[in-house]
């Protein structure tokens, strides 16, 4: 065998041995997510029902469901949101039109992305010192600003990124009617992206609705129904968290519906995101 049919044999080999290392390692990540979506499946719909939406979480071994849980989580994901988006749309706004190319704003991408790998659980102690140890109380509206905190750098490098795939005639176009640059960001290049805009920001949702690290630093956990968030609020990571540890198995299943409706939740928003983006390509 001459050399040349050497050197094509072991590229070969080398090929053979990494696809076939490629469809190993898929099959163990498909095998692991497939048993845990079994896992929930099989043992959070037992406890699925009509009281689960209805009733407050419970004592131990009586009827109960996860109402509060339900509605504590909802308020406070979307007032977090309400947040994450106003300013993680103007920062990436900012970085994309105005000061993106600059020192100052190469500084300020940076560290959005040292807070976007922050772990969730130094955001909840920083929260912590700042709105709960000083008030001497937990609150709802502390585990929002902390959920809030973790989707702002989503939101943020999502809108600079979406932004900066527009079109620059947008903008030319925009300028050379005598329009100001902001009002062209606001009425064109912002309707223009809106459909990125608004994958970010179900992504960002997505990324927050199962954080329990924050909310144990913040919201804690309320046992009755509650729509005050300058209380300990109900929700359901934290609910998840304390039922999940117990030894009654009425609230071991109802840990397991709440992670249920939680991945079902991410599982919605997700395909939302992928289907908005898709349509964003396609236009």
């Amino acid at each position: 065998m001459s050399a040349s049919a050497a050197k094509v044999a072991r590229r070969r080999l080398t090929n053979v041995v990494f696809e076939a290392f490629c469809v190993v390692v898929t099959v163990v990540a498909l095998a692991a997510l497939a048993a845990i979506l079994w896992s929930l499946l099989s043992k959070g719909i037992v406890g699925l029902n009509l009281d689960t939406f209805t009733l407050s979480t419970p004592a131990p071994g009586s009827r109960g469901g996860l109402a509060n849980a339900i509605v504590g989580s909802i308020m406070m994901c979307l007032l977090a949101m309400v947040m994450s988006v106003v300013v993680g749309v103007l920062a990436g706004t900012w970085l994309a039109e105005y000061g993106g190319r600059s020192a100052y704003g190469s500084v300020v991408r940076f560290l959005n992305d040292v807070l976007l790998s922050a772990p969730s659980i130094l955001v909840g102690l920083f929260v912590y010192e700042i709105l709960v140890a000083p008030f001497h109380s937990f609150s709802g509206f502390a585990g929002s600003v902390a959920l809030a905190l973790l989707a702002v750098p989503v939101i943020t490098r999502t809108t600079e990124d979406v932004l900066s795939l527009q079109a620059a005639t947008l903008r030319e176009a925009g300028v050379a009617l005598g329009a100001p640059l902001s009002y062209v960001i606001r009425t064109i290049i912002w309707r223009s992206a809106r459909s990125g805009l608004l994958t970010g920001a179900l992504l960002a949702f997505a990324r927050i609705s199962g954080e329990t690290a924050p909310l144990l630093f913040t919201a804690l956990n309320n046992q009755f129904f509650s729509l005050d968030l300058r209380g300990q609020t109900a929700n359901l990571p934290i609910v998840i968290y304390n039922f999940a540890l117990s030894a009654q198995e009425d609230w071991q299943r109802l840990a397991w519906t709440g992670a249920l409706l939680i991945a079902a939740t991410v599982l919605a928003v997700t395909v939302v995101a992928r289907i908005v983006a898709k349509e964003q390509r396609r236009s």
